[in-house]
């Protein structure tokens, strides 16, 4: 009797274990949390409410399925060569970020960078000079993007060397990869915003004008560009979204003297499709072929008024932020460790976000078309 009674008590605490997980189950929606978890993982920023969720979600998943957690799995490098690198080649890609293994511009585009970044200067709301004016400098990207140049407004903002008269405005956001920028929103994506009107919100928060805005940083990217092609079909899309985006831009910034373009940071350590290597690797040949298209005289990106209608900034490259993981590059010390990615492997962590915005500064602070603005007394 004893025995069957300790069996029965064993059934029914069985039982009472299986309906409170039941119960807990019914109380989440996979098909939400999912949502919210892709939503984080593209750099949305969600509410509190739905991070709650979502953590409660991952801790009910992580008790039902304890044989499915795994350690973070640490990738060795890719075995590509930084452009900066390079003199092999790469599926018919030369090296240097310029190509022709050079790295700076050719000395033509560099006088005419220059001759524009003599032009930035403090400008009122109407876009007319005046020592009480702005210089306005905008980031344009995707998730990457914001992360990491809000971690640089924060540094630039703080450093005595930086000109009072310039003003840092973070237009990047998540989830708004070249194509939505390209095409003015997201179609697929129910709700989303025009990312163009969420920097006008942005600019209007910062007081100050369209006309102000003379410097933009643009780091784009496309989600999942495998599903795209292999390269450099996926590269050639991007490209032209870029055109677009640019032509936007001096559209609505009509000052707009200068665009610095960078591409993505190391991704060997993704895990999912978002944009895993050699995607990230890849996309900084787009913005070699969109300087070279510049330099030839391409039409559509032509920024020099006596040639022909302007329709595109001066484009030079920004900082190149690509180096193989832990085995670096040549011309720095830059590594990318797994820590300084976050759990998806892609998006930068706080020390991965610190990295480049401790590369974009001292760009602006060293850079010949850069510090003349960007510096107090930068101006010679």
């Amino acid at each position: 009797m004893q025995h069957r009674m300790t069996i029965y008590v064993g059934i029914c605490l069985v039982l009472i274990t299986a309906f409170q997980a039941i119960a807990q189950q019914g109380d989440i929606d996979w098909n939400r949390a999912k949502q919210l978890r892709q939503r984080g993982i593209q750099g949305e920023k969600l509410t509190e409410e739905e991070q709650s969720y979502l953590q409660r979600a991952i801790e009910l998943r992580q008790k039902q399925k304890p044989q499915q957690r795994r350690p973070v799995e640490i990738k060795p490098p890719v075995g590509l060569n930084p452009l900066t690198d390079m003199n092999d080649g790469y599926k018919g890609q030369d090296g240097g970020l310029y190509g022709g293994g050079k790295n700076e511009p050719p000395q033509e585009h560099l006088e005419a960078a220059l001759q524009q970044a003599k032009l930035i200067q403090p400008l009122d709301a109407d876009g007319k000079p005046s020592d009480n004016g702005k210089i306005v400098m905008i980031s344009v990207g995707m998730s990457n993007t914001t992360q990491e140049f809000s971690a640089f407004v924060r540094l630039a903002n703080a450093d005595p060397a930086k000109s009072p008269k310039v003003v840092i405005v973070d237009g990047a956001q998540g989830g708004m990869d070249a194509k939505a920028w390209a095409v003015s929103g997201r179609p697929d994506r129910t709700g989303s915003r025009n990312p163009w009107e969420v920097l006008d919100d942005r600019l209007q928060l910062a007081d100050v004008s369209d006309e102000q805005v003379q410097v933009a940083w643009v780091k784009q990217a496309r989600i999942a560009p495998g599903s795209i092609g292999e390269f450099p079909k996926h590269a050639e899309e991007m490209k032209g979204h870029m055109v677009t985006i640019l032509n936007m831009l001096k559209e609505r910034f009509p000052n707009l003297r200068i665009a610095y373009l960078s591409s993505r940071i190391y991704a060997g350590y993704a895990k999912s499709t978002l944009n895993p290597e050699p995607y990230a690797y890849e996309s900084a040949f787009v913005v070699r072929w969109l300087i070279q298209d510049q330099i030839k005289g391409e039409p559509s990106l032509n920024y020099d008024p006596p040639k022909r209608p302007v329709k595109s900034p001066l484009l030079l490259w920004g900082p190149y932020l690509w180096a193989d993981g832990e085995k670096g590059r040549k011309i720095d010390d830059l590594v990318w460790k797994p820590e300084d990615l976050g759990p998806d492997g892609t998006h930068p962590s706080d020390s991965g976000r610190r990295k480049v915005a401790e590369l974009l500064l001292d760009f602006v602070k060293t850079d010949s078309t850069a510090k003349v603005w960007f510096l107090q007394g930068g101006r010679p």
